[in-house]
């Protein structure tokens, strides 16, 4: 049985519907994120789980018991949720231990003591009890509102941007850190982000929103290598559709050569050619390149022009323009330094081809760059 299910939840605000008919399962010890732009709906999702609002139509199950339908709302202090909140809600006229204390209600002082101090350890802070929150940095004050959601021991724990008030490399290295300690506690989890590195850190699947509808509900490396649309391979990484031509059931020609498909290209469904069968020569597609999809390689053949470069440390992300003027995106062991207007050789290594039913337009470019979700 999954520790949360939605069954085709509606909410509207007024004439207007924020979430449109979204069905979703985590099962126990699972971690999932909702991961979208702001205004997609995921915060209003969020808040419909938390039970802090009324739905408009399909259901939420805890457990498998019903706690949230059209006429029915159980309140928020009965779903035995631990919420961590953006700016962290710490009391600030308690300690660091209190404030870990706060909701474990009638239990003995000896039993309190014990579940804190484990806590605090837990989250690597062991011996800050008798601190206030204003004592300690972002980063600790997070993990205390982490182990003050953990200490009920709550059947869900909803994350709301977790770690957006944080710098960059915090941010980063926390995610990591909260992942370690919900697992070890054993908890079911749903963060809500904007940022994809930090679902990508953090959750075992993710569900992209977009106006009000999951696009798709799949594991991180599924997103980034079979995105189910558009929308999806657009907000989930870095990469470049350039034109193709579909010239057999596992065959796409580009500009850079024939791509083999392990399965059968799919262009679109309702695509008036293929009809959903198998697709001919006639069908033209735009294939999704990944920056890792293109290799620099001095010994290929296949030349392209340094248009511009990203340095990125250990890498550099190179923007590349072939002969006919197609454009692609390869990420290059920073060793290899070239300049601006240099042609280098590539090569494909292609393990997923992504295809999608090209949309013809006057003055369309050669190839349309991805952008990079922040």
């Amino acid at each position: 049985m999954a520790q949360l299910e939605i069954i085709d939840l509606v909410q509207r605000y007024g004439t207007q519907t924020v979430v449109q008919n979204v069905s979703l399962a985590v099962e126990a010890g699972r971690i999932a994120c909702l991961l979208g732009p702001s205004g997609c709906g995921k915060t209003t999702l969020l808040r419909c789980i938390a039970g802090f609002e009324e739905v408009a139509g399909g259901e939420i199950r805890l457990q498998g018991a019903s706690v949230s339908r059209p006429g029915f709302r159980l309140p928020t202090e009965k779903r035995r949720i631990g919420m961590v909140f953006q700016d962290y809600a710490l009391f600030p006229h308690l300690t660091v231990e209190q404030n870990v204390a706060f909701g474990l209600g009638s239990q003995g002082a000896a039993e309190k003591l014990e579940r804190v101090n484990h806590l605090l350890t837990l989250v690597g802070l062991s011996g800050q009890g008798h601190k206030f929150p204003h004592e300690l940095s972002g980063g600790q004050q997070q993990r205390v509102a982490l182990a003050r959601a953990l200490a009920p021991r709550p059947e869900l724990i909803l994350l709301d941007e977790p770690f957006s008030n944080l710098d960059v490399d915090l941010r980063e290295r926390l995610s990591l850190e909260v992942r370690d300690i919900l697992k070890r506690e054993g908890s079911t989890a749903i963060l809500v982000t904007h940022d994809q590195y930090e679902a990508f850190a953090m959750a075992d699947e993710i569900g992209i929103v977009a106006e009000g509808r999951i696009q798709q509900w799949d594991t991180p490396y599924t997103l980034y290598h079979q995105p189910a649309n558009r929308f999806v391979a657009d907000f989930i990484g870095q990469g470049v559709l350039v034109p193709g031509q579909v010239i057999g059931e596992h065959q796409v020609r580009i500009a850079l050569g024939v791509l083999d498909s392990v399965a059968p290209v799919e262009c679109s469904k309702g695509c008036g050619t293929c009809n959903g069968k198998r697709p001919d020569h006639s069908c033209n597609v735009d294939v999704l390149l990944r920056p890792d999809d293109v290799i620099h390689d001095d010994a290929s053949a296949t030349r392209a022009k340094v248009l511009n470069k990203a340095f990125r440390g250990a890498d550099f992300l190179y923007t590349l323009e072939l002969a006919g003027g197609t454009r692609v995106l390869s990420l290059v062991p920073s060793h290899h330094d070239h300049a601006l207007g240099e042609e280098i050789g590539i090569r494909l290594d292609v393990d997923h081809v992504v295809a999608f039913k090209s949309h013809p337009a006057p003055d369309l470019p050669a190839s349309r760059m991805l952008s990079l979700a922040g």
